[in-house]
């Protein structure tokens, strides 16, 4: 194990961690999990995980080296192949012959290593009462290893690697004498250091540029985008890779949209945001509130800005617009989580891990979170093993790691945040709470119909104050989705030419909204209680006293509060 210092390289940080437990005498069985599939720079070279920690970390200290999966069986990395001891580990892939010979082996002699890769196939996590009987051996087998004081006295180490830490059994993963290292997805350095590698001819102003496009990428990713094309581009005189910068920096954005959103099993979209704020009608307070959060997060000012923002609100609101306007305005890639949540075992905490790791590789990004209240809040009397506990748990220690501030700015949308998890919702996880509330009068109406009448180009036959009475005084109240409908109908009547004050008249008159007054009243006054600033409620809501508000929800709760 003391690789390091054979070499003046600096091993990896996770490579390293490894290295001081094992020499304290901390643990001489750990399990690696993470980004284990993917490449390690290593003098000057791109490195399997797995070679890596055969031939680098193991090798120079070690006699024999073994790596073994279930497919493959045991391989000698390093070690005589013709060596009698090693005759009976292969003799099978199988795990309960391969397991009993490799403990012999490690009992009889000094200066082992052994690499056991797809560490899930061969200990898989399930309830003991319904594992088959070769898979009890395994996971006692693993555990008795790590517990043995004879093996404890040996020089030998084992290495037991998987992806996905739930994929394997808790009694491994929860064992003291088992140390857990994870490997993270690169880092910047890891990332300059690999594009250095992969295309050694790029001039450096775009190679830095390629640094920061494949955040979120792992190497191996990084490697097959760079070679083919980019590649050939850096061959190119400077004035022509100037000129196709721009058109390769594209080109590689969006394949790295396309691995992550395949590599996270269609769990998070890429989301592009085609307007900003300037497209956003009225809400002139919480556009500020939002500008001065994403200014911060574009000059780096990692210490102001929020480590997450909690929009709620009834539905049509326009908080899943302005959401995306927010990430358009702070200039970073944005996530929209999708449900994560899975019928089988063990998959669920694998798929939110999974994401987890792309989301802290691509920061800064902003990560939206559409109805939160089902995505996150678990349904009520919902049986899943402690899934949903565990899950959240996660989720809440993720959120409020404070070296993700300015990094990862999760924004969470609701109706209903009376359903999210309390803790969720405290400050240094979700900083801000912005509440949403329909337009309350015809001032509040105008804006947002003259920016809708601009996004699809209707405009010109509508003027205010002129046309108040006609138009926005019948609007009032309506959602800003119950507008933008009344507005694409009024553009039907309008045909090819631009709506006037009749046309959006008619579309009114005609225009049945949603009306359980109730409910929609109900979603306004738990955004009201929600609200982290005074002067973000309207003005019927703001001269309430509290007591009156907290009568009024109070009534309406037990009317509505059970209902979705």
């Amino acid at each position: 194990m003391a690789a390091a210092a054979q070499s003046d390289r600096p091993l990896p940080a996770w490579a390293e961690e490894l290295r001081k437990s094992y020499l304290r005498g901390e643990a001489w069985q750990f399990v690696l999990h993470g980004n284990v599939h993917d490449l390690v720079p290593h003098l000057g070279k791109l490195v399997p995980v797995s070679e890596f920690l055969c031939d680098v970390l193991l090798a120079p200290t070690k006699d024999i080296v073994l790596r073994y999966d279930v497919s493959s069986g045991v391989r000698v990395s390093k070690g005589r192949e013709k060596d009698p001891r090693l005759d009976e580990l292969k003799e099978s892939r199988a795990p309960g012959r391969v397991l009993p010979a490799m403990e012999r082996l490690l009992l009889s002699a000094d200066r082992i290593g052994a690499v056991i890769e797809y560490a899930e196939t061969v200990a898989p996590a399930t309830d003991t009462s319904f594992a088959s009987e070769a898979d009890r051996a395994s996971v006692v087998a693993l555990h008795r290893w790590s517990m043995s004081p004879v093996l404890e006295e040996m020089d030998n180490l084992v290495l037991v690697v998987t992806e996905t830490l739930s994929d394997l059994h808790p009694r491994l993963v929860a064992n003291p004498r088992t140390a857990t290292v994870k490997i993270p997805m690169p880092d910047e350095a890891s990332r300059r250091e690999a594009i250095g590698i992969a295309a050694p001819s790029l001039e450096p102003r775009f190679a830095e540029r390629l640094v920061e496009v494949t955040a979120g990428l792992k190497l191996v990713q990084v490697k097959a985008i760079l070679e083919p094309a980019p590649g050939g581009a850096a061959a190119k005189d400077a004035a022509a890779l100037a000129e196709s910068e721009e058109e390769a920096l594209d080109e590689v954005a969006r394949r790295k949209r396309e691995i992550i959103e395949r590599e996270c099993a269609g769990l998070v979209e890429f989301v592009e945001p085609r307007y900003g704020f300037e497209a956003v009608g009225g809400i002139e307070s919480v556009k500020a509130e939002l500008s001065a959060v994403a200014e911060n997060l574009r000059e780096g000012r990692r210490a102001r800005s929020p480590m997450g923002i909690l929009f709620t609100g009834p539905m049509g609101t326009g908080k899943t617009f302005v959401a995306e306007a927010f990430a358009k305005e702070a200039r970073l890639p944005a996530l929209k989580l999708k449900n994560f949540r899975s019928k089988w075992v063990g998959a669920t905490e694998g798929n939110l891990e999974r994401i987890l790791s792309v989301v802290q590789a691509m920061g800064p990004v902003v990560v939206l979170i559409d109805e939160g209240d089902r995505s996150l809040g678990g349904e009520e009397g919902e049986s899943d093993g402690g899934t949903s506990s565990r899950v959240i748990a996660r989720l809440k220690e993720f959120m409020s790691d404070g070296a993700n501030r300015g990094r990862v700015v999760f924004v969470i949308m609701t109706n209903r945040p009376d359903k999210l998890d309390a803790d969720i919702k405290r400050a240094g996880r979700l900083d801000r709470k912005i509440p949403f509330f329909p337009p309350q009068g015809p001032d509040e109406v105008e804006p947002v119909l003259q920016a809708l009448l601009r996004r699809y180009k209707l405009g010109g036959g509508v003027e205010f104050p002129r046309d108040r009475e006609a138009v926005s005084a019948p609007l009032s109240g309506y959602s800003n989705a119950e507008i933008e409908q009344v507005v694409l109908l009024a553009g039907e009547r309008a045909g090819e030419g631009p709506v006037q004050a009749s046309h959006l008249a008619d579309a009114v008159h005609d225009f049945l909204p949603s009306r359980d007054r109730e409910m929609l009243e109900y979603m306004e006054l738990v955004a009201v209680f929600e609200a982290s600033s005074r002067k973000l409620l309207p003005r019927k809501w703001a001269e309430l006293s509290a007591d009156e508000l907290e009568a009024r929800l109070l009534a309406l709760r037990a009317r509505v509060g059970g209902r979705r």
